[in-house]
């Protein structure tokens, strides 16, 4: 199975079917749970609560294996939710989603790209839970109403309503325009050159006027316990930062969530990732992961998709 995934001791072919059928839908439960919890960790906790319940069913009273599975991965990162909103209260400082190396198929996926970026899975962080349950499923995966409503607990008409908030409340927060992975790519280019060299004016020439600067460093590492927010308040703790750093710094461009991102070394050591929202050409959000505790899934790819392999039951 990998990824840390027991799949247990079993015999016969329901078992065997099981597993066939919970492999080949993996990659999309996982990315349902993530999208859903912006922690990969708890997103595998929850894909091994689905795997110990789906072992469980007996599949010729499955007439949809992926909808079974999708809505038990659903349900159970909904409950996975409350714990979450427990522990980012007592979050040391500013709690950013968990970043991931993702291989080239997910920036393919422009849809795919967008929904796991850290700029939108921070808008999601302002939903509800239901909310981000049935926008998750609804915009990301283009789930029928009906299927959410299975998933989520409600009447079709009323995730039609709550779809309909939640689109509303994120395209208000969203970017305004869609940007290119180039443009974003050129823009943190222009940003790690100016950034080591310590060039404050092109930094400033760089950064959107009323960009927002947010850190996670989780207790562990040292971050803006809050958002540091204007070009010139940010640009002053980039580059006095760096000036501080007696070890050598480098950076150097990866792809974090789908999306161009910079991964950061303090000498020789994963120091962190930098991921940025980008418009009209300029950075206007940056997201600095320093926590370690996140940082487990930047050297080697996870695997994203919002399609299935065809197994069992297709």
């Amino acid at each position: 199975m990998g990824d840390g995934m027991d799949m247990g001791e079993g015999a016969g072919d329901g078992f065997d079917e099981a597993t066939e059928t919970f492999v080949a839908h993996r990659n999309l439960l996982f990315t349902v749970a993530y999208e859903m919890l912006g922690s990969a960790a708890d997103a595998e906790d929850v894909l091994q609560e689905t795997w110990l319940r789906w072992v469980k069913v007996d599949l010729t009273q499955v007439r949809d294996q992926r909808a079974y599975l999708v809505r038990t991965t659903t349900r159970q990162s909904l409950n996975r939710l409350r714990t979450l909103k427990r522990r980012k209260e007592s979050y040391v400082g500013q709690w950013l989603p968990e970043p991931m190396l993702t291989a080239p198929d997910v920036a393919e996926d422009a849809l795919l790209a967008e929904s796991v970026s850290m700029a939108l899975m921070l808008v999601l962080e302002t939903l509800s839970p239901t909310e981000r349950a049935v926008f998750v499923l609804r915009e990301a995966f283009d789930f029928g109403y009906d299927e959410i409503a299975d998933a989520v607990g409600k009447s079709p008409a009323a995730v039609r309503q709550i779809a309909h908030r939640a689109r509303k409340h994120v395209d208000a927060r969203r970017p305004r325009q869609s940007v290119s992975q180039d443009e974003t790519r050129a823009a943190l280019d222009s940003f790690r050159r100016v950034l080591e060299t310590g060039d404050l004016q092109g930094l400033l020439d760089v950064l959107a006027p009323d960009v927002v600067l947010m850190g996670d460093g989780g207790g562990i590492k040292q971050a803006s316990p809050r958002p540091i927010v204007g070009a010139d308040k940010v640009a002053r703790f980039m580059i006095g930062g760096l000036g501080k750093n007696v070890l050598p710094i480098s950076l150097a461009p990866t792809v974090v969530n789908g999306n161009p991102a910079l991964v950061v070394h303090l000498d020789g050591e994963l120091d962190g990732v930098m991921a940025a929202r980008v418009e009209d050409g300029r950075i206007s959000g940056l997201y600095y992961v320093r926590n370690p505790e996140k940082l487990s899934r930047v050297e080697s790819e996870t695997r994203l998709t919002r399609l299935t392999r065809r197994g069992p039951g297709w």
